[in-house]
C-alpha cells in the first residue's frame, strides 16, 4: 500500500511518543477497553484535578500536590499503581486519586489511546466553558474518527459531575471547535482583534504572551512532546511582546498548527529547526519560580 503525508501522520499519532510511553504497563494496558468513551471513564476514575477538589469533597490541603509536576504517563500510572494497586479500571475513591490538570487528563487518555494503536494527540489551547465569557487555559485530546475522516476533540476531564457543575450542554466525546480553541486559533483570534488577548489565561496571568506560550506547548504536542501547562522554553521565557520577525515565526505556527495532514512534515520540521520552538532538555519550571528542570534524555529535540 502506498504511503501518503496523510497515512503517515495517522501512523505517527497512532504510536507513542516519549511521554506517552505505556509499555512499562502492557499488560495491564492491554486489560482495558478500547472505547474512547470507556477509556475517558477509567481516566476520571483515576485523576482528580485541584481545582475542582470540592466537587469529590476533598479539602485542597489534603492533595498531593507534587503529582501535578510528573509529566510522562508511565510515571502517573507508577504512582496511580503505588496509591492503589486494584486494576485501572476499578475507579479509586477521590482521595486516592492522582491529583493532575486538564494536561494529565489530555496526556493520559493520549497514550492509552496510541497504546492501541488508535491515532491521538494532545492539544493545547484554552476552553471557552470554565468562565465564559474568558478562554481559560485547557488541554483536550483529539482521536481520529475514521467514519467521519477527520479529528474529533474529546475532553476526557469532563466527568458527569463537571458537566453538572460547569453545565455543559455539548458531548465531551465530540467538543464543539467553538467552545475549545486550540492555541493557533487563539493566536489568530487575538492578533486580527476578534478577541481581546486579557481574555485568554487562567487565574490573573492573560495576555498575548500567555497565547504566545500555549502556541509554542500546543507546537511541542503535535511533535509528541507534550510538557506541563508551566514548563517554559525558547519564546516563552519572557513576557515582552514579540518582535516583528517573532511574530511572523508564531504566525506560521498558527496556520500550521491547524492545517490538514499533508502539511504534518512541516509542522515536525518547523518544531525542530527554529531554536526558539525546539523543545531543550533543560527547561524552567514557571510553577516552581523559574527552577531549571533537566527532562532528560529522550525529550528533547
Amino acid at each position: 500500500m502506498t504511503t501518503t503525508p496523510h497515512s503517515a501522520a495517522l501512523a505517527y499519532f497512532a504510536t507513542p511518543g516519549p511521554l506517552t510511553d505505556l509499555s512499562a504497563h502492557a499488560a495491564r494496558v492491554r486489560d482495558l477497553p478500547d472505547a474512547p468513551a470507556d477509556l475517558c471513564r477509567v481516566v476520571q476514575g483515576l485523576v482528580v484535578h485541584p481545582f475542582l477538589a470540592h466537587l469529590y469533597g476533598l479539602e485542597p490541603t489534603a492533595l498531593r500536590h507534587d503529582e501535578l509536576e510528573i509529566r510522562a504517563a508511565a510515571a502517573m500510572l507508577d504512582r496511580m499503581l503505588a496509591l492503589d494497586s486494584r486494576p485501572l479500571d476499578e475507579p479509586r475513591p477521590p482521595e486516592r486519586r492522582f491529583v493532575g490538570n486538564c494536561r494529565h487528563f489530555t496526556v493520559l487518555l493520549c497514550a492509552l489511546l496510541r497504546a492501541r494503536g488508535v491515532p491521538a494527540r494532545a492539544r493545547c489551547g484554552f476552553g471557552a466553558y470554565f468562565d465564559p465569557p474568558r478562554f481559560e487555559d485547557h488541554w483536550v485530546c483529539e482521536v481520529w474518527d475514521e467514519a467521519r475522516g477527520s479529528w474529533r476533540m474529546v475532553d476526557a476531564q469532563l466527568d458527569a459531575r463537571q458537566r453538572e457543575a460547569l453545565r455543559i450542554s455539548f458531548d465531551p466525546l465530540d467538543v464543539p471547535r467553538a467552545q475549545f480553541l486550540v492555541a493557533g486559533d487563539a493566536w489568530q483570534r487575538c492578533r486580527s482583534g476578534r478577541e481581546d488577548p486579557q481574555r485568554f489565561g487562567i487565574l490573573d496571568l492573560r495576555g498575548l504572551w500567555f497565547v504566545r506560550g500555549n502556541l509554542v506547548r500546543d507546537l511541542a504536542a503535535r511533535a509528541k512532546r507534550e510538557l506541563l501547562p508551566w514548563d517554559g522554553w525558547g519564546l516563552m521565557v519572557k513576557r515582552e511582546e514579540s518582535d516583528a520577525s517573532e511574530l511572523a515565526l508564531l504566525d506560521r505556527v498558527a496556520e500550521l498548527t491547524q492545517s490538514g495532514e499533508e502539511r504534518h512534515a512541516e509542522v515536525l520540521d518547523l518544531q525542530d529547526s527554529e531554536p526558539g520552538l525546539r523543545v531543550p532538555r533543560v527547561i524552567v519550571s514557571f510553577n516552581l519560580g523559574g527552577a531549571k528542570i533537566d527532562l532528560g534524555p529522550g525529550v528533547a529535540n
